[in-house]
């Protein structure tokens, strides 16, 4: 008998004798098969730590404690350090930002510009003319300028880090003034108040949750006053009885008393929304010409790139920002500098609707997203009766709430599922576990998979998603 916290157990020393040893475990065939390839020092690793796993939990008489469990575990094991988690996903759920699937897939040439980063030499910090020591933010700061009047660019990891280091480096021991309805929260719980905390100023909050005038911030300011902070409200929307000053009115009284501007807006949208049939989002660009010093926003959400903050505006303001010693600690590697400035060039020649993919999801008219839903409805006709509808998607990511945009979804009904013998959870799950994944969306009693989220080349793959699910076969066309 055991004792442990005054509970006493039974350990099951049948069991103890027939766990395998490490060599067993090692030479057993199917362990050898998944292991194909790696080093043996990482099999052996594995299988002691499987093994003293399942003896713990022998010794502590947990139920279900099994030796043979210990085979099946130490393969699961090899095969999850094999596979990339990472791995390519099908989005069905009509959210063209989602942040839990990565947020915005790149365009190829953005791609591309990475992977030659990655893999070759580049000239990241030398002027290639002279031979000398260059900038590394060079290429971007002219991209910007030509497409916003931006002076200066500089690109960091993410957004947060971009109004960080702001903060830190213009205002730090200083008061910035921000109304209270913008001290919002970000994404995964960061709230701007704490990183304005964390840069070192201190937040002066006017006006009230849904009100804020221009004279609030005038009669704030004071000898410790560093700043005034304008933040977008990107991710939520209050509507009713509101006011906020312009960026115009708050540029006035920032130049009239010395003060800096700086603008969080969030989402980085460098082009008009609204012909997309969307509310317009504030651009980049109309940000500056407004009169803000300093802008910063995502370059992995409506600007369409890889993950990355960027902070633009006068010249003389991101040299500071640029000189302050977390610049370095946040800085984008040449990677993302490299996707950013491709990204960029697609705004410059104005393809952005037929080369970036959250802008050619946007784009996409409805009547070619009903054509490809009828094509995987066609294609999966031994499935069952599967229905076209109408489906409403979403930006996401934090971008333009509330506006989703018109679709057309693949609807699977609850009683095609039960046909075969599942219910609209279970065939979910098989979807997302499927190969390849495939990530739907469940309502009431369907199951949909939104065409608008779907990228152009893998329509074949959400009809063998489907028919793997259901276990129907596909014609040898798809």
């Amino acid at each position: 008998m055991g004792q442990g916290d005054g509970v006493e157990t039974s350990i099951d020393y049948q069991a103890l004798r027939r766990l395998p040893s490490i060599a067993a475990v090692t030479a057993d065939p199917t362990v050898a098969d998944v292991a194909r390839g790696l080093r043996p020092e990482i099999v052996t690793a594995v299988a002691q730590r499987v093994v003293e796993r399942v003896r713990r939990a022998i010794l502590a008489g947990e139920a279900g404690a099994d030796p043979e469990q210990v085979i099946p575990e130490v393969r699961a094991e090899l095969a999850r350090l094999l596979e990339p988690r990472l791995a390519t996903v099908i989005n069905g759920t009509g959210v063209v930002i989602h942040t839990n699937l990565g947020r915005a897939p790149v365009s190829a040439e953005t791609a591309q510009a990475m992977l030659e980063a990655a893999t070759t030499y580049t000239p990241l910090e030398l002027q290639i003319e002279t031979g000398r020591r260059g900038g590394r933010m060079d290429e971007v700061t002219r991209l910007m300028r030509a497409l916003t009047g931006a002076e200066a660019t500089l690109v960091v990891n993410n957004n947060a880090s971009a109004i960080l280091l702001t903060l830190s480096a213009l205002c730090a021991g200083r008061e910035v003034i921000l109304s209270r309805g913008q001290a919002v929260e970000i994404g995964g719980g960061f709230r701007v108040p704490d990183v304005m905390a964390q840069s070192g100023a201190r937040l002066v909050e006017v006006g009230t949750t849904n009100r804020t005038y221009a004279r609030d911030y005038e009669a704030a300011i004071t000898e410790e006053t560093a700043a005034l902070l304008a933040v977008h409200w990107s991710n939520f929307r209050i509507i009713g009885f509101t006011t906020q000053p312009s960026l115009e009115e708050l540029a006035e009284i920032a130049r009239r008393r010395g003060l800096v501007l700086i603008e969080d807006l969030g989402s980085g949208c460098l082009i008009d929304t609204a012909p997309y049939g969307l509310a317009h989002e504030p651009t980049v660009g109309e940000s500056l010409a407004a009169g803000v010093d300093v802008v910063c926003f995502s370059g992995d959400k409506l600007l369409g790139g890889p993950q990355a903050g960027i902070i633009s505006g006068r010249a003389d303001l991101v040299r500071r920002i640029a000189a302050h010693p977390l610049a370095r600690a946040v800085r984008a590697d040449k990677t993302a500098l490299a996707g950013v400035a491709a990204t960029l060039r697609h705004y410059l020649r104005g393809d952005v609707t037929e080369t970036v993919p959250i802008w050619r999801m946007i784009a996409a008219p409805v009547e070619s997203l009903e054509e490809r839903c009828r094509a995987w409805a066609a294609a999966l006709e031994a499935a069952g009766p599967l229905r076209v509808v109408p489906s409403r998607a979403a930006v996401g990511g934090g971008s333009l709430p509330g506006e989703t945009l018109e679709s057309r979804a693949l609807a699977i009904d609850a009683a095609v599922a039960a046909r075969h013998g599942l219910s609209l959870d279970a065939l979910a799950a098989r979807l997302r576990t499927g190969s390849p994944p495939l990530m739907p969306h469940v309502a009431e009693d369907h199951l949909l998979i939104d065409a608008r989220t779907v990228l152009p080349d893998q329509d074949a793959g959400v009809v063998q998603a489907v028919a793997t699910a259901l276990g129907a076969k596909v014609p040898e066309s798809q």
